[in-house]
């Protein structure tokens, strides 16, 4: 059963709570990285084209690390970037232990609140849990084909190198019917504006201030799906894996271990591209 999906449709009311909403957090986000801290962005002029102007049909998936529970709606309130357009708006996985407690919060985090058009996910209930399927129809939804993952699970602000990869984003990219373009960001400065442990191991009430928020975007990740297929094919002939019931993805027929070979394969990818942009962050 998909939690409140209802309230997260365009037409939900004519769309004008969730118009209201995604102005006045996109304001908010505005206000946290441009006014109350400064925000330098790298290749900006990427994203803002991609989320404006993509060939047509074709989704939009973006990766990024996770260092505060901040980072979505703040990483997009940089200037030029059109956040409080809900119809540029990306759609958002986000934690339902976190995100979703309640009635009230999960009609806000569904419509607007903090970021809104935001997905549930349950963690530990794997890939194909319902809301991936979910996910996955968003990237088939015309114009509002733009999703953001956190492929890392969960918040990490420690000054080291990015975490493993979950394999949701590769499943989603492989099962997607038009291969999304996948632009990776990174950014750091985050952690410092919302950190984990600010006074007796808990969040402070607000947003700090006078802090360098830092964000790198990418380029778009390449994945040669038929090369990377073949490969996890012939892997997973070989490697033994504790089978949980995966069904056999179309159109190629791969089976659940070499679904785990391509999944692998595809998130250390994604994971080598992060940590290179990560390195050249810090040292910037």
């Amino acid at each position: 059963m998909r939690k409140m999906e209802w309230a997260g449709r365009s037409n939900h009311i004519g769309g004008i709570p969730r118009g209201m909403v995604f102005v006045a957090v996109g304001a908010f986000a505005k206000a946290v990285a441009s006014l109350f801290n400064s925000t330098s962005v790298q290749n900006a002029d990427a994203l803002i084209h991609l989320v404006r102007s993509r060939p047509p049909g074709v989704p939009l998936i973006t990766v990024s690390n996770h260092m505060s529970t901040l980072d979505d709606p703040v990483m997009w309130g940089f200037k030029g970037f059109p956040s409080m357009d809900a119809k540029l708006a990306r759609w958002v996985l986000a934690a339902e232990d976190i995100c979703f407690k309640n009635a009230l919060l999960s009609y806000f985090f569904r419509l607007g609140c903090k970021s809104g058009k935001c997905i549930p996910i349950t963690r530990g209930a794997g890939i194909y849990q319902e809301h991936m399927n979910e996910a996955l129809e968003r990237l088939r939804d015309g114009a509002w084909r733009y999703l953001h993952t956190f492929p890392e699970g969960k918040v990490s602000q420690e000054d080291s190198p990015i975490r493993r990869l979950k394999w949701g984003t590769a499943s989603l990219i492989v099962r997607a019917p038009i291969t999304p373009i996948v632009l990776p960001i990174v950014h750091h400065g985050l952690e410092d504006v919302m950190p984990e442990n600010f006074f007796f191991g808990k969040r402070p009430p607000f947003p700090l201030w006078n802090k360098k928020i830092k964000i790198v975007v990418g380029e778009p990740i390449e994945f040669d799906l038929p090369k990377l297929r073949q490969e996890a094919i012939s892997t997973s002939r070989n490697i033994s894996f504790p089978r949980v019931g995966w069904p056999i993805t179309s159109p190629c027929g791969l089976d659940e271990a070499a679904q785990r070979c391509l999944f692998t394969a595809m998130s250390e990818q994604m994971w080598a591209v992060m940590e290179k942009l990560r390195s050249s962050l810090k040292h910037s």
